[in-house]
């Protein structure tokens, strides 16, 4: 007896998700320049959700770790309030360079982005407490974990914590894989699904998008 459960073709599913919006000039200009340095900018329906979010949150503070060519930056700033400024912090000045000409290519002016050079790490303690609607991750994996703690004191009650690539093309659902990133990226997860302070979901968009809410 044939069985009524149809086949899931994960590879066309995952096509039409990811298909599901397309993206104009300027953010295909940026993933290009992205492919000329090396970055691996967030997938068209991770940036999608970015973009919700900040609209949902009406966010005016957007902090994003992680500049690389602007990809993710310009989603987040296309969901933001006309006066919101997103700060996006990098250690490579070729990315945040690139990322300018992406927010001016799109028509946003230079006041709606405020780049910092230097380790996220670095830069997040000077920071204001709860100052911020909005924390995006895409930096250095095995700093994750620091991220959480970081991004907890710096978001406001009813903000969003969000963290790209935490599937990490499949490596974290391997237990066999046991390298410092994988292993950083299943601690953040446990430990964003565990804190009380947090809202958590894990979705399968691109290669994993971790959100949480804080609790108001």
């Amino acid at each position: 007896m044939a069985s009524d459960t149809p086949t899931i073709d994960s590879d066309a599913l995952n096509a039409y998700v990811e298909g599901y919006l397309s993206e104009d000039d300027a953010l295909t200009g940026a993933r290009a320049r992205g492919v000329e340095l090396g970055c691996s900018p967030i997938s068209c329906g991770g940036g999608a959700a970015l973009r919700f979010l900040a609209t949902t949150l009406r966010a005016r503070a957007v902090v994003e770790i992680g500049t690389g060519s602007g990809v993710s930056g310009l989603y987040l700033l296309r969901g933001m309030a006309p006066d919101g400024v997103l700060t996006s912090i990098d250690v490579e000045p070729e990315h945040q360079r690139a990322a300018k000409r992406t927010f001016a290519d799109a028509g946003f002016g230079p006041g709606r982005a405020r780049l910092i050079m230097g380790r996220a790490l670095d830069v997040l303690p000077r920071l204001t407490d709860e100052g911020y609607d909005l924390l995006y991750v895409d930096g250095a994996k095995a700093e994750y974990p620091a991220y959480h703690e970081q991004g907890v004191r710096l978001l406001r009650p009813g903000g969003v914590l969000a963290f790209d690539s935490v599937l990490w093309a499949g490596r974290v659902a391997n237990p066999a894989r046991r390298d410092a990133e994988t292993v950083a990226l299943r601690e953040v997860a446990r430990a964003v699904r565990d804190d009380d302070r947090l809202v958590p979901v894990l979705l399968p968009l691109g290669d994993g998008l971790l959100i949480a809410a804080k609790v108001p």
